[in-house]
């Protein structure tokens, strides 16, 4: 399947994305430690199943991945769905305008890709992902081991962010409240709107089409054309 051309642009993102000044995280979170990182990985190390380590990638591990895969392919999730629910006051928002980043919700399907860790270097790439994708104490428990089916046949593969509970979770959020959210929030690191384009474009450039996402896409870009 060609990609298709989406509603929401470059254009649309440079207009949802201004400079925003580096500030602490409002959420209350504490920064995890050298050390607690060091536990997680050990952790990880010795819950990780036989043969090749797999990381499932459905967001923005993607296009913009800590570590070059070994091998990489289509896989699905199967009881897994992609949804923009998690508030964020910090990173990509703030307290006056949060946004939403994504992350993986019970139900559904979800297609990504199976990333593949080059042998020997299992400890050092979960080291990264951990720091990345769960840098607080509180949130180093928001990852599972997940099955899934590839053309190779099943395998068992981390993810992180799966099943989130918590006062920062909208886990029925209409698409078009989340495409309100997403519109016009920016922080630090970006602007929420950035995230879902380059999130929709690269499962686009993979043959992957998720119908939610592709409608909140059209939806923010309608709402930024509002601005």
């Amino acid at each position: 399947m060609p990609p298709r051309a989406l509603s929401l642009t470059e254009d649309h993102v440079a207009r949802a994305t201004r400079p925003v000044e580096d500030f602490p995280s409002p959420s209350g979170y504490t920064p995890a430690t050298d050390d607690e990182f060091a536990a997680q990985v050990e952790t990880l190390m010795a819950e990780r199943p036989e043969g090749p380590l797999h990381v499932f990638a459905y967001g923005s591990l993607i296009w913009n991945p800590t570590f070059a895969p070994a091998a990489r392919r289509r896989a699905v999730a199967c009881g897994w769905r992609r949804q923009f629910c998690i508030l964020l006051r910090g990173f990509r928002g703030t307290p006056e305008a949060p946004g939403l980043m994504m992350a993986l919700m019970s139900g559904g399907r979800c297609a990504g890709l199976a990333l593949e860790v080059a042998a020997g270097e299992e400890a050092v790439t979960l080291d990264a992902l951990v720091r990345r994708e769960t840098p607080f104490a509180e949130t180093l428990g928001d990852r599972r081991w997940v099955r899934l089916d590839t053309t190779g046949g099943p395998l068992t593969a981390l993810t992180f962010w799966a099943g989130p509970t918590g006062p920062n979770i909208r886990r029925d959020l209409p698409l078009a409240e989340a495409a309100v959210l997403i519109a016009r929030a920016c922080g630090p690191r970006g602007s929420s709107a950035e995230y879902l384009y380059n999130t929709v474009h690269a499962l686009e450039a993979e043959g992957i089409r998720d119908r939610n996402l592709w409608t909140l896409q059209r939806l923010v870009a309608a709402e930024i054309d509002r601005f």
